[in-house]
């Protein structure tokens, strides 16, 4: 039956995050479409991820993986023995390294249509995405005709998750999965904290090219934990060694939805506003008064990034 399906991604455990985000998206399309949404559920022991599937969806098709952890051959053949015997119209998946390896390559032996680090996704007789193309540089539209099955890739943090869990039928499916695993999983090594968490932060302060000297950053990053906030950066703080990618917003770093996003010095280039559409405030600080900044804020002044900072400095005591 022609459907959305969503492919859950699972580890230590626990349904991961932007399963919840994926699902979110899909649910967000099922009107439109008039589709319902099915979440394949590929792993070992896959019933005691069943209590976190979101609610709304119609159905998990429920599957045995030989594999006691996530991998990349089983997810493979797994899902290109559900294209072929659910037919769906859509697929969706996390833009993550797990999907890095096994989408793709599904993608093109099966001859459907593909994109990957989707950014938004709407529905006019098929579905309609936009990526960042030529670097970030620009936003692409992308659509597939006469494609009977797209697979793609959404980038984390574009979309709002579900709700919270509920009841959601379950069909088992019997697919012939024995001997896929190609690899063996050793060990899991945790990345070093930073202790950076820009996406989660619900007050971000964002300072760009308008300031011109890498010394100003810890002024900013004090400024920022005052505010009860997170110093974050647009990309060519990034770009010119001053700061790492952990902190970068923008269509090649990290999309985020903090309750306040106050922008000093941020020109407002289109990669970058793809990062903060989630924003439930926007307050732009920019010498240019036709800085495109502007077209997204909910309140703006034209004014030096600095004179700004001491004012707020100055208040705060």
């Amino acid at each position: 039956m022609s459907s959305i399906l969503v492919v859950a991604e699972t580890r230590r455990g626990e349904l991961r995050e932007i399963t919840k985000e994926v699902v979110g998206a899909a649910l967000g399309l099922k009107e439109e479409s008039r589709l319902p949404v099915a979440v394949a559920l590929i792993a070992s022991a896959p019933d005691r991820f069943l209590g976190a599937i979101p609610a709304g969806v119609d159905e998990v098709l429920r599957v045995e993986s030989p594999a006691e952890h996530f991998e990349a051959h089983v997810h493979e053949r797994a899902l290109e023995q559900l294209i072929a015997k659910e037919s769906p119209r859509l697929v969706l998946a996390g833009h993550t390294i797990d999907s890095f390896g096994f989408a793709p390559a599904v993608a093109a032996r099966a001859g459907t249509g593909f994109a990957s680090d989707v950014a938004s996704i709407r529905w006019d007789d098929g579905p309609l995405v936009t990526r960042g193309a030529y670097g970030d540089k620009l936003v692409a539209e992308l659509d597939f005709p006469e494609q009977s099955c797209v697979v793609l890739t959404l980038r984390p943090g574009a979309f709002a998750a579900a709700a919270a869990a509920g009841s959601v039928p379950v069909r088992e499916v019997d697919l012939e999965l024995a001997g896929a695993a190609a690899t063996e999983h050793l060990r899991f090594e945790d990345a070093v904290d930073t202790g950076v968490d820009i996406g989660n932060a619900s007050l971000l302060l964002s300072v760009g090219r308008g300031m011109d000297a890498e010394d100003e950053l810890p002024r900013f990053e004090a400024l920022a934990e005052r505010l009860g906030g997170v110093l974050s950066v647009s990309r060519p703080l990034v770009d010119a060694g001053w700061v790492g990618s952990d902190r970068q917003v923008g269509q090649s770093g990290k999309t985020v939805r903090p309750r306040v996003y106050l922008a000093l010095g941020i020109s407002g280039a289109v990669q970058h506003l793809a990062g903060i559409r989630e924003a439930e405030t926007v307050v732009a600080v920019n010498l240019d008064p036709e800085a495109p900044i502007f077209g997204v804020a909910d309140f703006g002044a034209v004014a030096d990034l600095f004179d700004v900072a001491d004012a707020l400095e100055g208040t705060l005591g």
